[in-house]
């Protein structure tokens, strides 16, 4: 994907899966919305969500953002960034205000409103790496030539 198409495809409102490490350091992942703002996602977990309490302990993440229907994807990994503790009323209202009218539509606000006496976590992600994907076409690197088949470039003539 072209930066602008990255941009695009991350204001969809399309959830992340994001894997991080439990105190026993075996994988923890979950689903969550996200915001994609200045080269950064931002996520805001409850306060008894376990995952919080992962990122506090160990900042390290994997993450893929993907689009079922068209198979566009977006992955990688980073550091989550401690921003503030559970608390009501924090700098994470305005942007969980911004993701319910992403994920919700023009009623994302009054499913927010119900919960805004809800403790929440803020952490930013700041992307060490980061790949993109799109269609059914295979990457270059996972082909396999001189196997019998197509070549790479017969196999994605079409796609």
């Amino acid at each position: 994907m072209t930066p602008e198409e990255v941009e695009e495809f991350l204001e969809l409102g399309v959830n992340m899966y994001l894997a991080c490490l439990k105190p026993d350091g075996t994988p923890y992942i979950t689903v969550c919305w996200h915001e994609w703002r200045d080269g950064v996602f931002w996520v805001i977990p409850r306060q008894h969500s376990r995952w919080a309490e992962y990122l506090a302990n160990d900042p390290r993440v994997s993450f893929v953002v993907e689009q079922p229907k068209t198979l566009g994807k977006v992955l990688g990994s980073g550091e989550a960034e401690l921003i503030e503790r559970p608390n009501i009323g924090g700098e994470w209202v305005p942007i969980a205000t911004r993701m319910s009218y992403r994920y919700l539509g023009e009623n994302g606000p009054t499913y927010l409103e119900s919960t805004m006496k809800q403790p929440r976590w803020l952490f930013r992600i700041k992307p060490e790496s980061f790949e993109t994907w799109q269609g059914v076409g295979w990457a270059r690197r996972y082909w396999v030539e001189e196997t019998g088949g197509p070549s790479y470039e017969e196999a994605h003539a079409s796609v």
